[in-house]
């Protein structure tokens, strides 16, 4: 046994061992294990905090999507009901427009009516005052003659006009 050379390492690795623990391996490679096991838990702690201030920041950024969404719904409400209340404005001066339009063509075409009666009325009275004079003139003679021509004149205005 002592001639073999396992014998021989199995003794140097229960020295070597030995000599690990009495100068404070184990005691080092704890450590070392606990200092990396608390940076590893800091880090997880550090993990979950920065996702619960992420989760936060999403909800936060969701809530001011939803209101900017409603926002944006409010003030597209808000256009039509101005574009509406525009065009019936612009449709109730179209109509106002249209009716004094109407109306002024309306009293255009009653002035030139009345205007046209009239001078109707005054052609008519003067042809018929030019076939009186013609037929009394035709008929009668002297100043009997004046004196009906001036009553038929007379007659025939006050009557035309």
């Amino acid at each position: 046994m002592f001639a073999d050379p396992t014998f021989w390492a199995l003794i140097a690795l229960v020295i070597f061992l030995a000599i690990l623990v009495y100068i404070g391996a184990p005691k080092m490679i704890a450590g070392a294990l606990d200092t990396r096991s608390t940076g590893i838990r800091k880090e997880l702690d550090e993990a979950k905090r920065l996702r619960e201030e992420a989760q936060a920041l999403l909800a936060e950024y969701q809530r001011k999507a939803q209101e900017a969404e409603k926002e944006a719904g409010d003030i597209v409400a808000q256009a039509a009901r101005d574009a509406e209340a525009v065009a019936a404005e612009a449709a109730e001066r179209i109509k106002d427009y249209v009716e004094r339009r109407t109306r002024m063509a309306e009293q255009k075409i009653a002035l030139a009516e009345s205007q046209a009666v009239a001078e109707v009325r005054a052609k008519s009275a003067d042809i018929a005052i030019a076939a009186a004079q013609r037929i009394l003139a035709a008929k009668v003679k002297g100043d009997e003659a004046a004196a009906l021509i001036e009553k038929s004149i007379s007659d025939v205005k006050t009557r035309l006009n």
